[in-house]
């Protein structure tokens, strides 16, 4: 498998960087025992302690109050004191301290005072901070916003695009000079209350005071992990609010950005973007930077989101790997998102890019929407016209060679064009990859289109396409193409902005076709020298957009279910990932830093694929779901998605998903997709929502097998009062089982939320190997009003895999309420 994109090289480095760091660690705090010795091997830990937070201590709607700050500003003196009669005078720094939705602090120390701490009475739980990691123009229409939920006419003038709804945004910061951003002095805002966010704008380099303009309502930066780890890189490590590296303002703009921005790159206008929710504020919570990401610093940024009061948090990052020695749903990050639920707070999670494997999603817990990436129906495809007429497709978001690809120039490979005497190393970088401009010859490569080969560099990381680029202006490049190599095999292609004629040819077959030609077309003395090149080829137009009605398609890199509750990946009955977006090259909003994807240093717009990208799809729609029905719990708004959400394409086929071969597709499951593909013209109406609080959370956490009920206790600080006969009958939008033997009851509980009486009749598609009944078959539900659910499930045949089905409940006022099935029938009694 080859993956040649710059985010993917670098993540491979940064994962190289890490594990020597790691090793390093390991090795000086096993072997170094003096004291002296011992502080080079200083980590952070995260630290909850018993007592309230002032979440717990007085109620929501009090909580600017003047009681909630004296009791967090006790806290805080609290957690000092602790400190200080627990550990050693100058063996620790205290980072954080934790003082709305937890009772808790972060501080960086020894191994040594980490385990004092571990031992003091009223220390509830320690973690060793794990980092954290990142994770339009088009897809507001793809999910039927103009047409469905926003009005005709100026937006401007309309109350349901998100007016009034704050959301939060932790990340890598924002760019505010952006016209995603820029507020519009003609806009009316009054609905917008500024009393309940007032909000702080934290000044600094490249984010003056006038950066929170009334858009971005707020704006706060959180580096005191990133500091304590002594990595800090002052020329990209920006101590403000400002965006260096560009997600973050991609997420932001993708979910609450300004309508109507046009998207223009290298000169060409690629049409407009908007967010899906471009009447919503932004708060910005800056905790990732260029060289490092800290957990500390994420859980920091998210207490004070929740202090303020967003009503939307959207998490395009988090820890890339499941917690160590605990349950999943018990780490830090999920406990702090547990009580921000508590708080009445929705949370969109990205999924994960670790997929197309099973048991790779990062998302764990119910109280979190976790987010699934799929492709949109627009593509960019380029192509390659040979000398011979043969046309060979390819991706290129570029303009075509000089003449509209009409005319045709000389074609070279790469390595023919390799100095004889030139004093370089002879490897692929330099021979085949067009790394180095001094490694070809000019004259045989100017005014040609030269073709660069995939190549152990790419492989590595250590070669990139903004080096073919500069190579190719260096030397007055035609254009260049990007080929496959057999003894490498195909790769995945993004269509990144080349400001050059550039094609990509990801498929080694296509590649194939290409060098047959040009050998065809190339005369060589007997020394395997080229004395003469008759290949031509023209690069044509790649930048304007094609559709396919076959989307949505899951992506590759999509993280995917089943759930598991341990290190040992063993399932849980929670389904997982819990809906789909689109994530697959989304133009957004970009930072001209870049610092961490050069290709698109100095642009404006990034076209960016991940469950990053579909995650603030999902926080935006929640805004405006929640801006309809402000009274609507985080539960009723992540049903309403869920329930309404689509597992067909436009073509009425299932949704398909990219397999692990490359270019290979497989009918989807909810182990892919979740509920499906979130339908915003549905879900502001799903007519019945399923209901789950913070106890129904609690009684689920205590229901699943083998777990402790002190240990829940100890993280949570909430005894097991009540369980479930088992997970699965906590009450959300979906229905998983693990391990079912004979026969089970689940019960789930509806309530309509629908202006009319309506009737509605269940039917159920039955998963294979299990026989699924619905009680009542029918039931008639006023406004406002419960109905409670039997769901009688029995085994008919054992399978060695997890079955899929589907109850669907439909009303006779058109509303259709869809339940997931997933379940692994193991014993028939």
């Amino acid at each position: 498998m080859v993956v040649p994109s710059s985010v993917e090289c670098q993540r491979r480095r940064a994962r190289h960087r890490v594990v020597v760091f790691v090793l390093l660690m390991l090795i000086c705090c096993s072997i170094n025992k003096s004291f002296g010795e011992e502080e080079k091997c200083r980590d952070i830990y995260i630290v909850l302690v018993e007592g309230d937070p002032p979440v717990a201590f007085v109620q929501q709607d009090t909580k600017k109050s003047e009681i909630l700050k004296a009791h967090a500003k006790r806290l805080e003196a609290s957690h000092d004191q602790f400190l200080q009669s627990t550990l050693e005078e100058g063996t620790y720094k205290k980072l954080y301290s934790f003082n709305h939705i937890v009772n808790g602090f972060s501080v960086h120390t020894t191994p040594a005072q980490a385990n004092k701490l571990r031992n003091a009475p009223g220390v509830k739980l320690i973690e060793k901070d794990r980092g954290a990691k990142l994770m339009t123009t088009y897809t507001p229409k793809f999910l039927g916003l103009p047409q469905g939920v926003w009005p005709t006419g100026r937006l401007r003038h309309t109350k349901n695009a998100g007016e009034g709804i704050v959301i939060g945004f932790v990340d890598s910061g924002i760019n505010p000079f952006h016209p995603s951003f820029a507020y519009d002095p003609k806009d009316d805002y009054s609905s917008y209350n500024r009393t309940r966010f007032p909000g702080v704008c934290q000044e600094g380099p490249m984010f003056p005071k006038s950066s929170c303009n009334g858009k971005i309502i707020s704006a706060r930066f959180f580096s005191a992990g990133m500091e304590a780890r002594g990595i800090l890189n002052a020329s990209v490590d920006i101590l403000s609010p400002y965006d260096a590296v560009g997600h973050g303002s991609h997420v932001a703009s993708t979910a609450a950005g300004n309508h109507g921005v046009p998207v223009v790159v290298n000169g060409f206008n690629y049409g407009r973007a908007s967010g899906m929710a471009p009447r919503a504020r932004i708060a910005v919570y800056k905790a990732i930077y260029p060289s490092v990401g800290t957990s500390t610093d994420v859980l920091a940024a998210i207490d004070q989101a929740i202090k303020d009061g967003v009503d939307i948090l959207t998490l395009s990052i988090g820890p890339d790997e499941p917690p160590e020695n605990t349950i999943t749903m018990l780490s830090m990050f999920e406990i702090f998102m547990l009580f921000a639920r508590k708080a009445g707070i929705f949370v969109a999670q990205a999924a994960g890019n670790l997929g197309p494997g099973p048991y790779t999603t990062v998302s764990y817990s119910p109280w979190s929407v976790g987010v699934a990436a799929c492709h949109t129906n627009r593509a960019y495809l380029g192509s390659l016209v040979l000398g011979n007429g043969q046309k060979i497709g390819g991706i290129g978001l570029s303009g075509p060679s000089f003449g509209e690809g009409l005319l045709q120039y000389k074609l070279v490979l790469s390595k023919d064009a390799v100095l004889a005497n030139g004093v370089f190393p002879k490897t692929p970088e330099f021979m085949d990859e067009c790394q180095h401009p001094e490694a070809l010859d000019l004259v045989i490569v100017q005014q040609s289109v030269v073709i660069c080969t995939f190549s152990a560099g790419f492989r590595n990381g250590s070669s990139s396409l903004p080096a073919i680029m500069n190579t190719a202006r260096t030397l007055g490049f035609m254009g260049f193409v990007f080929v496959a190599n057999p003894n490498y095999g195909d790769f995945i292609a993004d269509p990144y902005p080349f400001s050059i004629p550039g094609i990509m040819i990801p498929k080694v077959c296509d590649a194939q076709l290409i060098i047959d030609y040009y050998e065809k077309q190339t005369e060589r003395n007997d020394k395997g020298v080229v004395t003469a090149y008759h290949g031509r080829a023209a690069i044509r137009e790649g930048r304007f957009a094609t559709y396919d009605e076959k989307a949505p398609i899951v992506g590759r890199y999509s993280s995917r279910g089943p759930n598991f509750i341990d290190l040992k990946r063993k399932p849980t009955d929670l389904l997982k990932p819990d809906i789909l977006a689109p994530g697959n090259n989304i133009w957004a909003a970009w930072s001209p830093m870049s610092v961490k994807n050069p290709i698109l240093s100095g642009y404006n717009f990034g076209l960016l694929s991940g469950t990053s990208m579909a995650a603030p799809h999902i926080a935006g729609i929640a805004a405006l779901i929640k801006q309809r029905n402000p009274s609507w719990s985080p539960s009723m708004i992540a049903s309403a998605m869920a329930t309404t959400a689509t597992t067909y394409n436009k073509y009425g086929e299932p949704i398909m998903a990219e397999g692990q071969e490359l270019y290979s597709l497989h009918q989807s499951t909810p182990f892919d997709h979740g509920a499906g593909l979130v339908s915003a013209t549905h879900a502001i109406d799903p007519g019945l929502v399923l209901i789950s609080g913070f106890e129904d959370y609690m009684s689920f956490l205590c229901s699943l097998p083998n777990t402790d009920p002190e240990i829940i206790k100890t993280a949570i600080g909430e005894s097991c009062a009540h369980s479930f006969s088992a997970p699965s009958d906590l009450n959300i939008p979906s229905l998983t089982i693990s391990a079912l033997s004979g026969s089970q009851m689940v019960k789930r509980t509806v309530k309509n939320v629908a202006n009319n009486v309506e009737t509605y009749v269940c039917a159920v598609v039955q998963p294979t190997g299990v026989a699924v009944e619905v009680n009542p078959a029918w039931f008639t539900i006023v406004p406002q009003g419960s109905q409670d659910l039997e769901v009688i499930l029995n085994v008919t045949q054992v399978q060695d895999s997890f079955s899929f089905g589907e109850i669907v409940l439909t009303g006779n006022l058109k509303h259709i309420v869809r339940i997931p099935l997933s379940v692994l029938p193991v014993s028939m009694s």
